[in-house]
């Protein structure tokens, strides 16, 4: 994969966990990161593995997948650019839950523990961010159970497919960040059932789809079209 440089100070101070604090805490926060260039499939972590650090996905997207015997494997998240993820684990001290590998190429800035506690004991502004960061994807996690617990699977589907689109002007291309049976899981859907959805909005015109790639025409179209026909 191409390798791009990261200026981590500069960067974490764009971030909503990292804003507004002074020069001297960034400068420190930063001086422990360490850049992490993954390509497409390569693992960062482990499940059982210890939750020495927290992340920071600077390009691309990190996928968190729980697998087990009985289960197979479940897709749990998508961590995008700008967000971070391994907090919880990470200040219970506890091992990691889930694999985190990379859904394409990505570059994380991995921080660790040490560095984090550090600088909580020693900025009252740098631990309000944290609960804060903490909070919000507490609230996100709840509207989420929200989505999958209300509605029918295409309303799920639809708004899942409306999340990754988008909101830009025109058609939205996107590449669906795990195989359609771990996106099927998430959304607490069958495989099947799943695959019959996205036919149906194929045949609807609302989405066209080559493999994994899914370009849609119209957004706003196909979220105004959740219910069946």
């Amino acid at each position: 994969m191409a390798r791009r440089e990261i200026a981590a100070q500069a960067f974490l101070a764009a971030l909503p966990m990292f804003k507004a604090l002074d020069e001297a805490t960034l400068a420190r926060l930063a001086a422990a990161t360490t850049p992490r260039r993954l390509a497409r499939g390569e693992r960062l972590f482990s499940k059982g593995d210890a939750a020495t650090s927290m992340y920071v996905v600077v390009h691309g997207e990190i996928r968190l997948i729980a697998r087990s015997p009985a289960r197979g494997e479940r897709l749990t998240g998508v961590v995008g650019a700008g967000r971070s993820f391994g907090e919880p684990v990470m200040f219970l001290e506890r091992p990691a839950l889930v694999d985190a590998e990379a859904a394409g190429d990505a570059l994380v800035l991995q921080l660790t523990k040490e560095a984090v506690f550090a600088e909580i004991e020693r900025s009252p502004r740098f631990a309000r961010r944290v609960i804060a960061s903490l909070s919000q994807r507490t609230e996100a996690l709840v509207q989420e159970l929200d989505r999958l617990a209300l509605g029918s699977g295409r309303e799920r589907l639809v708004d899942y497919l409306v999340r990754r689109a988008g909101n830009g002007p025109g058609p939205q291309l996107f590449t669906l960040p795990a195989t359609k049976a771990s996106i099927a899981s998430q959304l607490s859907l069958t495989p099947e059932h799943f695959s019959r959805l996205l036919r149906d909005l194929v045949a609807a015109g609302l989405l066209q789809m080559q493999g994994r790639r899914i370009s849609v025409p119209d957004v706003q179209r196909l979220a105004g079209n959740k219910a069946m026909p």
